[in-house]
C-alpha cells in the first residue's frame, strides 16, 4: 500500500502501521514531524530521485513524499523464538536478501515444511511488498515475521533461549551428514555476499551442500528449499 503527501505519510506514522519506509525526493528535505516520528520508530527515510515517487503515486502532486506500507504486521523476535522452541521448529534468517522473487519463495517453502516464519533484517533487505505477497502464494499471511536492527544481536537471545544458529554457506560441514537439532534458525546470505561475518560468528555450525556439476553454486530459495528438507528429515525428535 502507497501513501503519499506530507499530511497522509504523518498519519500514517502517527497510527502505528508497518510501514516499510518513507521515500523523500532527492531535492527536497523530510517535513521535521516525519523526521522525529521516524526516529522514534526506527523507519528508515530514503531519499530517491522525485520520478521515482511520482511513478509510485502517479501523481505529481505529492509534495515529494510516500510512505510505503507493509501488507503484513511484524511480530517480537522472542514471539517467533518462542513458537519455534514450543513447537520444536525451525525459522529462516533472511540475511539482507533483497530479490522479492527469492523471498517469496523461501517463505512459501517455509510454511510448506512447517517452519514458523523468519527473521528480517530492517535495513538492506527485501520489503515484505506486493511481489514478495504473490510470490509466496500467500503463505507471508501464515508466517510470524519480525523486523530487527541486528540479526547477531536477536540470534544470540534465541541462542540463550535453547536454539541453534544453523548457517548455511560454502566451506562447511556436509549437510547430509548433520543431525539437526529441535529448534534451529536457519541463516540464507544476501545473493551477492553471503552470510554476514556478525552472524557467521555467532553460529552452532555452518553447513554447506555438496555441488557436483560444473556450476558451484546455487539460487538462495533453491539452497534454502534444501537445507529446509533436511530439517524436517533429520531433525532430533
Amino acid at each position: 500500500m502507497i501513501v503519499y503527501g506530507k499530511n497522509p505519510v504523518i498519519e500514517a506514522l502517527r497510527s502505528g502501521k508497518s510501514i516499510e519506509k518513507i521515500l523523500v525526493a532527492h531535492d527536497s528535505h523530510p517535513p521535521y514531524q516525519v523526521v522525529k516520528l521516524c526516529k522514534e520508530r526506527g523507519i528508515k527515510i530514503q531519499k530517491v530521485l522525485r520520478q521515482k515517487i511520482e511513478e509510485l503515486s502517479g501523481t505529481k502532486k505529492n509534495q515529494g513524499i510516500l510512505a510505503l506500507l507493509s501488507p503484513i504486521e511484524y511480530v517480537e523476535p522472542q514471539r517467533l523464538f518462542k513458537k519455534a522452541i514450543e513447537e520444536s521448529s525451525f525459522f529462516l534468517v533472511l540475511d539482507h536478501i533483497t530479490d522479492p522473487q527469492n523471498v517469496g519463495n523461501l517463505l512459501r517453502t517455509c510454511e510448506v515444511f512447517g517452519g514458523v516464519g523468519a527473521l528480517i533484517p530492517k535495513d538492506r533487505a527485501c520489503p515484505i511488498n506486493e511481489t514478495v505477497v504473490k510470490a509466496s502464494a500467500g503463505a507471508v499471511f501464515h508466517l510470524m515475521l519480525s523486523k530487527v536492527g541486528s540479526l547477531s544481536k536477536s540470534l544470540r537471545v534465541f541462542k540463550d533461549m535453547g536454539g541453534w544458529v544453523v548457517v548455511i554457506e560454502r566451506g562447511g560441514k556436509d549437510i547430509r551428514d548433520f543431525d539437526f537439532p529441535k529448534s534451529c534458525a536457519l541463516v540464507l546470505g544476501s545473493e551477492g555476499e553471503g552470510v554476514s561475518k556478525s552472524v557467521m560468528e555467532i553460529a552452532d555450525v555452518v553447513l554447506s551442500i555438496p555441488m557436483l556439476g560444473k556450476i558451484n553454486s546455487l539460487n538462495v530459495s533453491s539452497a534454502g528449499a534444501i537445507a529446509m528438507w533436511q530439517f524436517v528429515s533429520k531433525a532430533k525428535v
